[in-house]
């Protein structure tokens, strides 16, 4: 009986512990502050995928980027994004690999060692999706692109005091168009490239 008394007092006590641990979210567009926010480095991931002989998705990631976000409720189509992808971050989990892509047969790091986005025109806002046209700057070329932004919410992070948000985003493109089109259609041409993220 004692067992079961002990029980019913800590599990209250768990849950309230719980709920103050873990702030309630802001999750849609129109609750966030407006303000300038920057890239969280270390809540940020960066994927991409593309098809490998019609039969697999080969995945890398970069691990160091930057970006900078603008952002009003008020007005969300007037958000402005610029961001930046270090091309010597690239990770495939092969050495021998990796400095193949590294070369100018693929990414041509030495010659463009970031990949640049940068937004171009108005937001389209659809819930708490943003549709961001800009420009994508990669291996010396530049061409329009529509980057796909979803909420995640945002938080007052009660480890760091900062108000925080985060986001899941993804943008395809054809690689042929910027000068990178060896192996195709054995390697695709279309690369997704998906972005898990948080902005302070």
């Amino acid at each position: 009986m004692l067992r079961l008394i002990t029980i019913g007092v800590l599990i209250p006590l768990l849950t309230a512990c719980a709920s103050l641990l873990m702030p309630s979210a802001d999750r849609t567009l129109a609750e966030l502050p407006p303000g300038d926010y920057r890239l969280d480095p270390a809540h940020t991931r960066i994927l991409f995928k593309i098809d490998h002989l019609g039969i697999s998705s080969y995945i890398g990631r970069f691990n160091h980027a930057d970006a900078s976000l603008t952002f009003d409720p008020s007005a969300p189509e007037q958000a402005r994004l610029n961001a930046t992808v270090d091309m010597h971050s690239l990770d495939v989990n092969d050495t021998d690999f990796a400095a193949d892509l590294m070369s100018c047969n693929w990414l041509c790091a030495e010659r463009f060692p970031e990949a640049r986005f940068k937004t171009t025109g108005s937001t389209r806002v659809e819930g708490e999706t943003l549709y961001v046209p800009g420009e994508l700057f990669f291996r010396g070329h530049t061409h329009p692109l529509e980057l796909v932004v979803i909420l995640r919410g945002g938080v007052n992070n009660p480890l760091t005091g900062d108000y925080t948000l985060g986001f899941d985003a993804h943008l395809t493109f054809q690689r042929s168009e910027f000068g990178m089109d060896r192996y195709i259609p054995m390697v695709g041409d279309e690369v997704r490239i998906e972005i898990y993220t948080e902005f302070f």
